[in-house]
């Protein structure tokens, strides 16, 4: 017999890798072949990234939803258990399905691109950034822990308002476009102090893989030990946003029947 659990794991693992092969491939993209100055990303390049993601989003929620639910994020996962009642027993085997799948997915685009790789950054130096994320201003941490709090609590508010029966639910088809939307104007509006992970295992994953892959400065090596912001912000933010939902709009929702 098929255990549901087993099942539940394997589309997070799979709708996760789906957000990194287009997340970390869109940044390859616009990092390994920019033009103009060498490490630049090239013009328009920060629209097709927030949309790369955004498109791994829609497409990675659609290919897990019915299955698992999609959380595809630890901080989504950790605020159904507290504020929705989702099994504690699930938040590990999830966690870690969800870890594993970004994993994989970044693995997948640095061996799609490992030429270009060899060809812009051969020493591995200065290229971690296309699958994991780095502030803008290392010297603050704070700001962006703080980023990444307020991020993840408006990504987990809006997909409450948007999947809450009580409210407005958008039909099924629908539901995986307007959270890839979420994400894009998350990028457009919070992405560059931090990067916008929004996921701890988005960032977390991918940075143990390129850590194993020999790639230099990735925040658990090589200058500032920083890899603690993507992973306890969306977890504190993820919490506040349920919250804020569930304090300023649920109460004066409608019940179903009325």
């Amino acid at each position: 017999m098929r255990s549901p659990l087993v099942g539940e794991c394997l589309a997070e693992f799979a709708g996760t890798m789906v957000i990194l092969l287009f997340g970390a491939g869109v940044c390859a993209m616009t990092t390994l072949f920019a033009t103009g100055v060498p490490g630049e990303v090239v013009l328009g390049g920060w629209t097709n990234i927030t949309l790369g993601w955004g498109l791994g989003v829609v497409f990675g929620v659609a290919l897990a939803a019915k299955v698992s639910g999609a959380h595809l994020n630890p901080a989504v996962t950790v605020a159904l258990a507290v504020f929705r009642g989702f099994s504690w027993a699930k938040v590990l085997p999830y966690t870690m399905a969800q870890t594993l799948g970004a994993f994989c997915g970044a693995a997948l685009v640095y061996f799609n691109y490992r030429a270009a790789f060899a060809q812009f950054d051969p020493g591995l130096e200065k290229t971690a950034g296309i699958f994991t994320t780095f502030p803008a201003f290392p010297v603050v941490p704070a700001a962006g822990f703080f980023d990444q709090v307020i991020g993840t609590a408006i990504l987990v508010l809006l997909v409450l308002a948007v999947t809450d029966e009580r409210n407005q639910p958008a039909p099924a088809w629908a539901t995986p476009v307007l959270v890839g939307l979420i994400v894009v104007a998350i990028g457009i509006s919070f992405g560059r102090l931090h990067g916008y992970a929004i996921n701890p295992a988005r960032d977390f994953g991918p940075r143990v893989f390129v850590t194993l892959a020999g790639f230099k400065n990735t925040g658990f090596n090589g200058g500032e030990v920083l890899w603690w912001v993507p992973v306890a912000g969306p977890i504190a933010g993820g919490l506040i946003g349920a919250g804020a939902y569930d304090f300023l709009i649920r109460p004066f929702l409608p019940d179903r029947n009325d």
